[in-house]
């Protein structure tokens, strides 16, 4: 049994490695990216507010009237034969205009055989997770500013064990219209266990970001800056395996500074005609990069790039992201307007 749940432990392992610093919280899935979109421009875009209703699944102040009676599907074949996929909708109620939103994500971790601490097989077993989220936003008073709330059920079965949670994102969106600029902040994952796995409570992967985006005035670009992480400092840890050693056998570790934690809470992205029915999307993230990326070798770590097309009353997404030589993600999406 104990050898069941170190894999499992391992597989998600590949989880922390882009979304949460590792072993410091647990369900890990709830700061995946939650649509193609998100994930080619870096993996976490916090200031578009228009059609894309998966966007208020990561920041639910960018719900709005665009998003009525839009469905999205999006689905990702992950690492390590991980699966996981989102959809959202949102409605608008007429009487008073006011949006609402219901969300999923899900993941799967595949199938693994099981055995006992003497190594006797036990049997197959598997290990899969989901959050629901219902939000909401709406303007404060007449000003440029919005505030947006989700509340999260957490449900995650790990072999023969279960837990069950509760969590809340708070985020907070400021619109200029004038000059196309958007900035916000969401704190997210605000929540604890309801049930644990094993008696023993473990904390939630609370997260602080903080975005910008604005188009260019001559020119059909988009760009995004995101800083995440914001709660803790400094992210860096240094690798063991880029200790350098002298003549004498003096061992020195990584050294980062304050630029190299700087630039890991830092993402970039940018999209050529958003507005258009072919868009264009790239990003980089340079956590990712920094932390995946081998010495004396160019992989072009923590690179994304992807597309978006819009036939009549669909939008098709695909995103490509590179995460080590050995490792890319493909990501597929599907938004449609019921309306």
């Amino acid at each position: 049994m104990r050898r069941a749940v170190a894999t499992v432990l391992a597989t998600l392992g590949t989880l922390m490695a882009f979304s949460q610093l590792g072993g410091e919280a647990t369900y890990q899935f709830l700061n995946l990216v939650s649509s193609p979109r998100q994930a080619a421009l870096g993996g976490k875009t916090l200031t578009n507010v228009d059609y894309d209703v998966t966007q208020a699944l990561y920041n639910p102040a960018t719900i709005n009237l665009e998003m009525n009676n839009q469905l999205a599907l999006n689905y990702s074949s992950y690492l390590g034969g991980i699966s996981y996929g989102t959809a959202a909708y949102a409605y608008t109620w007429d009487r008073r205009t006011q949006t609402f939103h219901i969300g999923m994500t899900y993941i799967n971790y595949g199938d693994f055989d099981g055995y006992d601490e003497d190594g006797n097989p036990t049997g197959p077993f598997t290990g899969n997770e989901a959050a629901l989220s219902v939000g909401y936003a709406r303007q404060i008073g007449y000003s440029d500013f919005y505030l947006g709330g989700n509340f999260k059920f957490i449900t995650s079965q790990l072999e023969q064990y279960n837990s069950i949670g509760a969590a809340v994102d708070v985020g907070l969106i400021y619109i200029n219209t004038d000059i196309d600029f958007n900035a916000a902040v969401v704190v997210r994952n605000a929540g604890m266990q309801i049930t644990t796995y094993a008696g023993l409570n473990e904390p939630l992967p609370f997260e602080v970001d903080f975005g910008m985006s604005q188009t260019l005035e001559h020119v059909p670009i988009r760009w995004h800056v995101t800083l995440e992480n914001l709660q803790e400092w400094p992210i860096g840890r240094s690798n063991p395996a880029r200790d350098q050693s002298d003549l004498e056998g003096n061992v020195t570790s990584e050294s980062i500074g304050f630029f190299g934690n700087l630039i890991r809470h830092t993402i970039v992205g940018a999209e050529i005609f958003p507005d258009r029915g072919f868009n264009l999307r790239i990003g980089y993230n340079f956590r990712r990069a920094e932390e995946l990326r081998i010495l004396e070798q160019r992989n072009f770590s923590g690179l994304s790039f992807g597309i978006g097309i819009k036939l009549n009353k669909m939008r098709f997404s695909y995103t490509h992201a590179r995460y080590s030589s050995a490792a890319n993600s493909s990501f597929f999406g599907l938004q449609i307007d019921l309306q």
